[in-house]
């Protein structure tokens, strides 16, 4: 199977299953003499990890990571040399047998049928190579990227759980880490906690709206044809599981008000450029504007449900499944740190190019 890298300058490549006994990534491009230990890592892979709620995945995964290479101890500190990056998670709390009942099944809304009729050979042991389990290595990258970036600060949040909406009037950032959602606002929590137990009870599942805000995003990132930053944005964020649709700053809204409306008129303050608006969400002909770059994502209703649907098996009789182990409610809540993580490896991949380019 091909297609396991990301990136350009600053590239990733991942590997291992869901149920293997271990996942990876090698990062390369990493610019030498950097501080980086595995606490670095660690910390932004603890937001990811399940079973830290009663509202994710009960699997006990304590995504331990180990830095195999690419840092050397210099008097003391850890500091990255500029070659390949190697990180790896054991895996603890596999329990294949979960999956047995139904091997030779198609899950309805998964990639069973058309990864088995690409491949002819599939994982059914949680969607091996195909599991979410593999985000947690692009939330390691993406700790690396931090570190490229670091005046950059990138801050995620869910702002819609199923049909119920945040009320932006009462964001709040520092509420963002305080509650088991990502959500920015106190407000929704009885609401959202309510209609998720009532899904857990039903077998069922919702969909979410993530947002991500990038701020102090400098000038002249991305190029213009086919190096756009909302473009390699897009494209990052579609590749993270169930996501089915991104919008940059008004999004599908614009197509809905006249230019006059949409357009981010511009004046001089304190004899700098500046905008009136950000309509934009701060990327201009895939050029960053140095506003704010706002990203908003939908992810799908998880797919492995209890509830029994309709499908067919291998040999094409029909036939029913209900799938048993354990999976999100709402996939959306742990899908706050990848986006992040997504966001700052494109974002340090474009810094990397431009300074190539523009010195």
């Amino acid at each position: 199977m091909s297609h396991n890298s990301f990136g350009r300058l600053f590239r990733f490549t991942t590997w291992g299953e869901s149920h293997g006994p271990s996942i990876g990534c090698v990062v390369d491009g990493t610019p030498p003499k950097l501080e980086l230990n595995e606490k670095d890592v660690q910390f932004w892979l603890n937001k990811r990890k399940p079973g830290q709620s009663k509202y994710t995945s009960p699997r006990k995964e304590d995504d331990q990571v180990k830095i195999l290479s690419g840092v050397i101890d210099d008097n003391g500190k850890q500091l990255t040399t500029g070659t390949p990056i190697s990180l790896v998670i054991e895996n603890q709390d596999q329990r294949s047998k979960d999956y047995s009942d139904i091997k030779d099944k198609f899950r309805p809304g998964h990639a069973d049928f058309t990864y088995l009729s690409k491949y002819g050979i599939r994982d059914v042991r949680g969607g091996g190579r195909q599991s979410a389990r593999e985000t947690a290595m692009r939330v390691a990258a993406g700790a690396i990227a931090r570190k490229i970036i670091p005046n950059i600060e990138i801050e995620g949040a869910l702002v819609q759980l199923g049909e119920h909406k945040i009320n932006k009037g009462n964001w709040d950032s520092n509420f963002i880490n305080q509650n088991p959602f990502w959500s920015p606002d106190p407000s929704t929590i009885g609401i959202w906690e309510e209609y998720i137990e009532n899904l857990i009870k039903e077998g069922d599942s919702c969909g979410a709206i993530i947002e991500v805000i990038a701020k102090n995003v400098p000038i002249g990132l991305g190029a213009p044809i086919y190096g756009k930053l909302d473009a390699d944005i897009s494209n990052a964020i579609m590749s993270i599981n169930a996501v089915k649709g991104v919008e940059i700053g008004n999004g599908f809204k614009a197509a809905t008000i006249k230019g006059s409306e949409n357009s981010d008129e511009m004046f001089i303050e304190k004899n700098n450029p500046s905008f009136k608006s950000n309509n934009s969400g701060g990327i201009l002909g895939g050029i960053s504007s140095g506003q704010d770059i706002v990203i908003r994502f939908a992810i799908k209703p998880t797919s492995s449900i209890r509830s029994p649907q309709k499908t067919i098996d291998k040999s094409g009789k029909e036939t029913d499944i209900s799938t048993k182990g354990r999976h999100d409610p709402c996939v959306g809540i742990r899908a706050v740190p990848v986006g992040e993580a997504m966001i700052a490896c494109v974002l340090a991949d474009h810094f990397l190019r431009n300074r190539a380019q523009n010195g």
